[in-house]
């Protein structure tokens, strides 16, 4: 028997499944036990071109269609995704690790929120009249054209249509590449487009590394690139677009503040420091990993984080009591790992975890450092596993200023029951998607997206509809015509 994780194909292509076996192999490897459970294959050249030759045409009459109408496609797909979320998330689960109680309200449900949100706007997309006195300009919202998708391994099913809604919406065809670590969710996020009536070739999914990544970047019929990723990454595709001249979404890492004054509630802090460094086993971009506690109640939040870390049941994900999944890879474990023996190294003092779990599969305890150092090592670099560092601080003007020296500027938090501080705080801060009383909140409606070196550009939103059109304007002279000679 074929395991239920094993996909029809390795690539989506022009509303239909294709296999080229000629490609790389890729292992699909389930994170809980460390089995193998599917594999794909690397697009080849001929992939590749196949993908973007057959978007690239498609592109054309969907363009045409109404926004309307395209929109109905959009809300159709988000209703099939609602009705199928339970597979979708077991699916989710096999692909990355995440527990079942996780994927269950965060991923298929958050993609499907994409593709309702963006399926309503899509008939509201439209240009303006500017009058010039007896003459006028009026402008037109124009689709960029062909999209290329590039996405990470935490949040494939929801990066998928984070991307493809949007896109989808304004007129444009899309190519995505999900990471290889987490390659199955795209796909069927690909069927359920083309299910809901999205015409052959709109969204297509192929897999593959980094080379495929790059044939897709630097090829000249790709208009735009939206990428979620690392840093190091991103400057790559970053650079790779600038060559073409193309339109480019940059969503990458962060090492977020995470502020918590004195006079906030103990509980409700507590709380936004376990979402914002332990969900998804804390393979989140956005997560406030850097905490920095007022030192008049830092023994307090400290003891209450250590209680409420020990109820976190780490075990098999499919079983929807575990709160706390694996890393998603063995490689991905491994580097976490050095980072809590870095963390240690450099005089952090362990409150609770440090380890890899005694079990099958590639779990970490869920580790808390205190008293660490703006120049720790764990306090500088994005670790992108389950590891919360908890920094002191005296007063409001320091712990800005410790709080923006980084180089990165994703998100930012703030909890305090003091209204105009909360306010004054989050404003002196360089991030782009902050909170106040609570962290790692990303409704599809807000806009989503970093400053710095963080990325550029903003998903999510009627934001992200600025980032997959154009504006052509048109000016119209009532009368004659004055010239020189």
């Amino acid at each position: 028997m074929t395991h239920p994780a094993q996909p029809k194909a390795s690539h989506f292509i022009n509303g239909e499944y294709v296999e080229d076996t000629a490609g790389t192999p890729i292992p699909v490897i389930y994170a809980a036990t460390g089995e193998q459970i599917a594999t794909v294959y690397a697009a080849t050249p001929a992939i590749v071109d196949q993908a973007l030759s057959t978007a690239k045409e498609a592109q054309k009459a969907w363009a045409k269609m109404t926004g309307t109408e395209r929109g109905r496609i959009l809300r159709r797909a988000a209703d099939i995704m609602r009705e199928r979320n339970h597979e979708l998330s077991v699916l989710e689960t096999y692909d990355t690790g995440k527990p079942l109680q996780e994927t269950l309200v965060a991923d298929a449900t958050s993609g499907a929120d994409a593709l309702e949100y963006f399926g309503g706007l899509a008939g509201s997309l439209t240009g303006e009249h500017i009058p010039m006195g007896e003459d006028w300009v009026y402008t037109v919202r124009e689709a960029l054209g062909l999209c290329v998708g590039i996405g990470a391994w935490n949040y494939p099913t929801q990066i998928a249509c984070w991307k493809g809604a949007p896109a989808l919406a304004c007129g444009n065809s899309m190519v995505f590449k999900p990471s290889e670590t987490t390659p199955l969710c795209a796909l069927k996020v690909a069927e359920i487009l083309h299910e809901a009536g999205a015409p052959a070739g709109i969204y297509n999914v192929i897999q593959g590394m980094g080379e495929v990544g790059g044939a897709l970047v630097t090829d000249p019929r790709v208009d735009k690139v939206s990428l979620t990723g690392s840093v190091p990454t991103g400057k790559k595709v970053y650079a790779a677009a600038a060559e073409g001249m193309k339109h480019v979404t940059m969503e990458l890492g962060g090492k977020s503040p995470l502020i918590i004054f004195d006079d906030a509630d103990i509980d409700n802090a507590v709380g936004g420091a376990i979402n914002g460094n332990f969900y998804s086993s804390g393979q989140v971009c956005s997560n406030g990993t850097r905490v920095f506690v007022q030192k008049g109640i830092k023994e307090k939040f400290l003891a209450r984080l250590a209680e409420r870390t020990g109820n976190a049941i780490l075990g098999d994900p499919m079983d929807e009591a575990t709160s706390f999944g694996p890393m998603v890879t063995e490689n991905q474990m491994n580097i976490v790992l050095g980072y809590i023996e870095k963390g240690k190294e450099e005089g952090a003092r362990l409150i609770c975890g440090g380890a890899r779990a005694d079990m099958p599969g590639y779990y970490i305890q869920p580790t808390v450092f205190a008293d660490v150092t703006d120049d720790m090592t764990i306090a500088r670099e994005e670790i992108f596993g389950p590891v919360m560092s908890v920094l002191d601080f005296d007063t409001e003007e320091e712990v800005i200023a410790r709080a923006n020296d980084t180089e990165f500027g994703l998100s930012a938090g703030v909890f305090t029951n003091d209204f105009s501080r909360a306010h004054r705080v989050i404003g002196q801060l360089e991030a782009g998607s902050c909170f106040i009383n609570s962290y790692n909140d990303a409704p599809v409606e807000a806009p989503f997206g970093g400053v710095k070196a963080s990325g550029v550009g903003r998903e999510n939103s009627k934001e992200a509809i600025k980032h997959f059109s154009q504006v052509k304007s048109v000016y119209v002279r009532m009368g004659d015509v004055e010239a020189a000679f």
